[in-house]
């Protein structure tokens, strides 16, 4: 990569709702780093400069929501799809608990900053339009889709990761030259070549010859993993399956007895169950399928590395969204009870065309190296005032046409 005009300050904010945010924006500050000429790096978790009130309202309530009231989550999220509805009152809202954060980008006076969540994205574009600060805003959306809160009325550049995003945020009024389809940014290592498989699983233990499922623990307390090894255990042929807990030991230890005591009566099923790793590429690497809930960043790391999905347990909203372009693509199956999991498991290991063509899908919409393209677009973009760049010109004539459908079929 080239760099202009070396010593640039880069402010990249991200909200710590969620895993996704942060490893997206932990991967862009990796790669800003390895630029040669950058000047000062921040990499900042917005909620840092808001009150506790706010902070448990965006993180805590969220995690709880996710685990004891999915469906409210999936409401909230349909409900609040709709472009323009609510921008400003959440504007509004945002602004009377977040005004510690709008001090802090002032004084630190950025040249560029990168928003992987839509809070502070729309703190900074409002600063922007108001002429307090003098910055390019960039916004790197985290999912396959493109949901309203994201959607901010000044703005230097949008990163998205799929062209149906972009044509999406086109139709509704933003310039199609400022959106860029980068795909989500992940750790750059998912973008080195990778070794081989099979060498890959000896060294890991495993047999080469069995096929090795990558099992996802879960985040934010909430695991499909104990519904996925019960369901293993019915697999008509022998296998093998990674399970990857995180930080989370209670449920490494129950996973851990679990995965005990069914390879005891299912002699043809190894089980191996850890917990945080900085390994995730090298398991996806080697694995045959990944089964678990297909968050953004998890989704993107997967199609890297050419590994097909099993859905189970998608979080209402988002991860659905994600899991609709997944089987769209043909690159993932969905298992909406573990009651039939392990009969579609062994379904598509028998057709190991259907198996093959679903890896080719994957790498297809793989982009390991979407943060390098992220920060090679920014630093290598010319200078331009964010105020000049053309404001959305659909904030109301969306509804309007909606509208106007609807009184044509009354009068009709």
């Amino acid at each position: 990569m080239q760099v202009q005009l070396p010593g640039r300050k880069v402010l990249i904010l991200s909200v710590s709702a969620g895993t996704g945010h942060t490893k997206a924006a932990e991967a862009l500050e990796k790669v800003f780093r390895q630029q040669p000429g950058v000047g000062e790096i921040r990499n900042v978790d917005a909620l840092r400069f808001t009150n506790k009130l706010f902070r448990d309202f965006y993180s805590k309530l969220y995690i709880q929501l996710v685990h004891r009231a999915p469906t409210i989550l999936g409401f909230v999220y349909r409900n609040s799809d709709e472009p323009w509805k609510t921008d400003r009152m959440r504007l509004m809202l945002d602004r009377l608990n977040t005004g510690a954060l709008e001090r802090f980008i002032a004084k630190f006076q950025p040249d560029i900053t990168v928003c992987t969540h839509f809070l502070p994205a729309e703190i900074i574009s409002y600063l922007i339009n108001k002429g307090k600060l003098n910055a390019r805003l960039s916004i790197v959306v985290t999912d396959l889709d493109v949901h309203a809160m994201w959607l901010c009325r000044t703005f230097n550049r949008y990163f998205v990761a799929l062209d149906e995003a972009k044509i999406h945020l086109q139709v509704l009024g933003l310039p199609g030259d400022n959106i860029t389809v980068s795909g989500i940014p992940i750790d750059p290592i998912f973008a080195e070549p990778p070794e081989d498989r099979a060498a890959m699983r000896q060294q890991a233990g495993f047999d080469i010859h069995r096929p090795l499922f990558l099992v996802s623990g879960g985040a934010l307390g909430v695991s499909p993993a104990a519904g996925v090894i019960e369901a293993l255990s019915r697999l008509r042929r022998p296998a093998q399956a990674i399970v990857v807990c995180g930080k989370n030991a209670e449920l490494q230890a129950d996973l851990e007895k679990q995965a005990a005591e069914v390879q005891q009566n299912v002699p043809g099923l190894t089980i191996r169950v850890i917990g945080y790793t900085n390994e995730m590429h090298r398991w996806m690497q080697m694995s045959d399928l990944f089964i678990g809930k297909p968050g953004g960043l998890t989704t993107a790391e997967c199609l890297a590395c050419g590994l097909p999905m099993v859905i189970v347990s998608p979080i209402p909203g988002q991860e659905e969204r994600n899991s609709d372009q997944l089987l769209e693509k043909g690159i993932a199956i969905k298992a909406n009870e573990f009651t039939t999991l392990a009969y579609k498991l062994d379904a598509l290991l028998d057709d190991p065309a259907r198996l093959q063509a679903m890896r080719e899908k994957a790498l297809y919409y793989g982009r390991p190296r979407a943060a390098e393209t992220i920060v090679d677009t920014l630093l290598n973009q010319p200078v331009e005032d964010p105020a000049q760049i053309p404001k959305p010109k659909a904030a109301t004539p969306i509804a309007d046409m909606f509208a106007s459908l609807s009184t044509r079929s009354a009068n009709t």
